[in-house]
């Protein structure tokens, strides 16, 4: 069994017989989106799907910004690439601000219906005049052409923008649909490397909606209080490679009784 990944975990299983409550976090419930039967398995079943590789550069470029937004911050100032797109905000000042962005707490709030503790950590918040907030988050690519957020796999940046709106909306502030992604994209046709790996930042505006998520928790709810396993999403890699690697193993294991 390999070392990094055991396969089977005993944390944070949901028991539908528990009336204490459940922490949900946003990449669970985006994970629900994806495919109900592995959210199934991961959080009744404790069988979570093999990680990913940890995008370092992408860390790196996350708290680079963090604390370049942060020197503003401090002074109530806007940061020149605001002015640069018009956009009449400062980066918001909030005692519980490092809690927000800290992945093991994050923005939390206690959804009775469910019974979910949903949370999310969140990259930035901005407020403008009006007091209203701007959920910010910071991506990072390296690719030819100009960034956007409208592929299809694009969608769960869009889900996350949404739960965090609807986080801080549930915890009592007044937050805008428009939030923004502050999207760091590595330069490649420059001459040389030099050490110095170089990125055009472009601010793409959003309009987010988040009257799904209300409904998308008590589905998840109901799926996993149930006793037996949901269907497959028809897209989820996961399903399709376990469902061809037991067909492959069950022909062989014929072909040998015979």
């Amino acid at each position: 069994m390999s070392q990094w990944y055991s396969g089977k975990r005993s944390r944070n299983i949901y028991d539908p017989k528990s009336g204490a409550p459940f922490t949900l976090s946003r990449s669970k419930i985006e994970n629900f989106l994806k495919c109900p039967r592995c959210f199934y398995m991961d959080r009744r079943l404790g069988v979570d799907q093999p990680p990913g590789y940890p995008f370092s550069l992408n860390s790196a470029v996350d708290a680079l910004l963090k604390k370049e937004f942060d020197i503003h911050r401090a002074k109530s100032s806007a940061h020149p690439l605001m002015d640069t797109y018009g956009i009449h905000a400062v980066p918001f000042q909030h005692e519980k601000m490092n809690e927000w962005r800290d992945v093991r707490k994050g923005v939390q709030f206690l959804h009775e219906l469910s019974g979910f503790l949903v949370t999310g950590a969140v990259d930035d918040i901005w407020q403008n005049p009006q007091e209203e907030l701007h959920v910010v988050d910071y991506k990072a690519t390296a690719k030819n052409g100009e960034v956007t957020i409208d592929a299809d796999w694009q969608r769960g940046y869009k889900n996350q923008m949404e739960i965090y709106q609807w986080l801080l909306r549930r915890n009592g502030f007044s937050v805008s649909d428009t939030g923004y992604f502050v999207y760091g994209n590595g330069k490649s046709d420059l001459e040389a490397f030099d050490g110095r790996l170089e990125f055009d930042v472009k601010i793409i505006p959003y309009e987010g909606k988040d009257s799904w998520v209300e409904g998308a928790l008590l589905k998840a709810k109901e799926c996993l209080s149930q006793d037996f396993l949901p269907e497959s999403s028809p897209e989820c890699d996961f399903c399709v490679y376990r469902n061809a690697a037991k067909d492959a193993e069950s022909s062989v294991l014929a072909e040998h009784a015979r």
